[in-house]
């Protein structure tokens, strides 16, 4: 496998390292070989419901050790966007605690009073009188901000309407579209470039989705590895106009290149 000097490591976590709380193959040695080798690295995802200590918990319970400071959500990228654009402002949010301490550790103040910002992240109790609150505030002036695009997400009974479908009815609603600050958007990927200080031309990105992980990946200026455990098969590779670096089995494929 011919590649470009990698220092330093970006990967999804739902697909390439986890399944179903189970730990995919090859996982816990990538990232024990990364935490070996002294390797700067990032555990990308657009959950935004849960905390850094969260999913370091879960992540543990798999038998994949990583430290919090190494998970990096779609709800402190939005933090970060929002600390860097409006520093000390005010938003009405919608979503739960890893969106809602990720903002109240910027400084900004959660409110339902005239704030700057509605900011919309993933819950599994969306709120009808909440969703309604948001339309007005932003009918009001409040800009529309969300955390990620992804219009379902993943539950033992099978798909749930998420950030990117509740966004769809508040846009119905207001003529206003957000800003989505998750991936595909490379703006995640360049704030967790510069969380861990690390350069684009030495850096590889690793997913389980075309259409998110390396599409993103590809405009941020990463070397791109498509993993075959997740929600793209060989086959889909074929049907998007852009490719992957690499595509490989599993992340059990990537252990020896760190």
């Amino acid at each position: 496998m011919t590649t470009r000097q990698i220092h330093s490591w970006l990967t999804d976590m739902d697909g390439v390292l986890v399944h179903e709380g189970t730990a995919l193959p090859g996982a816990a040695e990538f990232v024990r070989a990364l935490r070996d080798a002294d390797r700067p690295f990032l555990i990308l995802t657009n959950n935004s419901i849960y905390t850094p200590r969260d999913l370091r918990a879960r992540l543990v319970a798999t038998g994949i050790d990583v430290p919090e400071q190494a998970i990096w959500t779609s709800a402190l990228a939005t933090a970060q966007f929002l600390a860097d654009q409006a520093p000390n402002g005010s938003a009405y949010t919608i979503g739960e605690a890893g969106l809602t301490t990720a903002l109240y550790e910027i400084g900004y103040t959660l409110t339902e009073s005239d704030p700057d910002y509605v900011v919309l992240g993933e819950t599994r109790t969306y709120s009808f009188e909440a969703i309604t609150r948001a339309i007005r505030l932003i009918k009001g002036g409040a800009r529309f901000l969300a955390t990620n695009p992804d219009v379902t997400g993943p539950s033992l009974e099978g798909d749930l309407p998420a950030t990117g479908a509740v966004a769809a009815m508040i846009t119905a609603a207001t003529g206003r579209q957000p800003y989505f600050v998750g991936k595909p958007n490379p703006m995640m990927f360049r704030s967790a470039l510069n969380r861990i200080d690390a350069h684009s031309e030495t850096t590889a990105m690793i997913g389980d989705r075309m259409d998110t992980d390396v599409v993103a990946g590809i405009e941020a200026g990463l070397q791109t590895f498509l993993v075959l455990t997740g929600s793209t098969s060989a086959a889909d590779v074929e049907k998007f106009p852009f490719r992957p670096s690499h595509v490989v089995d599993s992340i059990a494929n990537l252990v020896d290149l760190v």
